[in-house]
């Protein structure tokens, strides 16, 4: 009698419901509508970068501001990998925190890939479930692990590269045919979302450091 054994469900998680009707109007106009929400998800990322300036001949300095690329996102992922290595410690408040950016811009990547009508929540879940478990750093989690998984995902982001550009041209044939049907595609859809799942597979393991299970190759 053969004995069979599956591999347990990986711990980050994506599902994302789907509208049978979207609104015309909305897709039509989407990449205005989403300017505000965007602002406010820029402000949370993107860090500030000081660069003082002297004028020759006069006492005075200019003080100028710019962003940063790395911004907030860097800095978690850098603190985290600190607290890991020298206190094999995760904060439940700065995951949670991790978590909720996560899941904000998550709701954001999905209005503006057309296949959810919703405008993006700052907090409420929506139509957009995005979850992974709070880890034990004690029992869970390597204390070295997490100064090698961005170079260990370099193939994830090799091959999430053009799918992405798969998800663009998806994304401009889903808009043409809302705008005529009301409705997106359900086959697209699975496929948007398929991509969207492995993107947060991949974040939780090389960014989040949630987990050290290696992500699949698989959009399911």
């Amino acid at each position: 009698m053969s004995q069979t054994t599956s591999q347990p469900a990986y711990p980050a998680t994506l599902q994302i419901d789907y509208q049978e009707k979207l609104s015309r109007v909305t897709t039509l106009f989407r990449i205005i509508l989403v300017i505000p929400i965007a602002i406010i998800l820029n402000i949370l990322t993107s860090g500030g970068e000081s660069v003082v300036t002297w004028n020759e001949g006069a006492e005075e300095t200019v003080t100028n501001t710019t962003s940063s690329g790395a911004g907030i996102v860097g800095a978690l992922f850098l603190v985290t990998v600190l607290l890991l290595l020298f206190r094999k410690r995760y904060p439940k408040w700065w995951f949670d925190f991790g978590l909720a950016l996560s899941r904000f811009f998550t709701r954001i990547s999905a209005y503006v890939l057309l296949i959810t009508d919703k405008y993006p929540s700052t907090e409420d879940d929506q139509n957009v479930h995005l979850d992974v478990p709070y880890p034990n750093a004690q029992t869970d989690l390597n204390r070295g692990l997490p100064l090698v998984k961005w170079f260990l995902a370099i193939p994830h982001y090799f091959i999430l590269f053009f799918l992405y550009i798969a998800v663009f041209a998806v994304t401009i044939v889903a808009w043409i045919v809302v705008i005529i049907t009301g409705r997106y595609p359900k086959a697209l859809f699975d496929f948007t979302v398929g991509v969207m799942r492995w993107t947060w597979r991949v974040h939780t393991y090389a960014i989040l450091l949630a987990t050290d299970r290696y992500p699949p190759f698989s959009l399911n």
